[in-house]
């Protein structure tokens, strides 16, 4: 009988280890699944933070026009509120 359990013992070990090999070979599969997703939104992130930069340098560009424009405006004014 002692026998009879030693003989199983080494089948049922190599079947868990073929069970444990399969489910880590899931787990590392999934885990390249979420990496790959994860990549995708940093990229996504990237994007967006690129083209929010754009963005606020071309108001800074448009504002600093306009301001431009004001002071030569205001100094004609002036010019000619002095010419009185």
């Amino acid at each position: 009988m002692a026998k009879e359990a030693e003989s199983m013992i080494i089948p049922l070990l190599r079947d868990m280890r073929g069970e444990m090999d399969r489910r880590f070979e899931e787990m590392r599969a999934e885990f390249a699944d979420v990496r790959q997703r994860l990549d995708k939104i940093e990229s996504s992130q990237k994007t967006i933070r690129q083209a929010l930069t754009a963005d606020t340098m071309m108001s800074k560009f448009v504002t600093g026009d306009f301001e431009e424009r004001i002071f030569e405006l205001e100094r004609k004014v002036e010019a000619l509120t002095k010419g009185r």
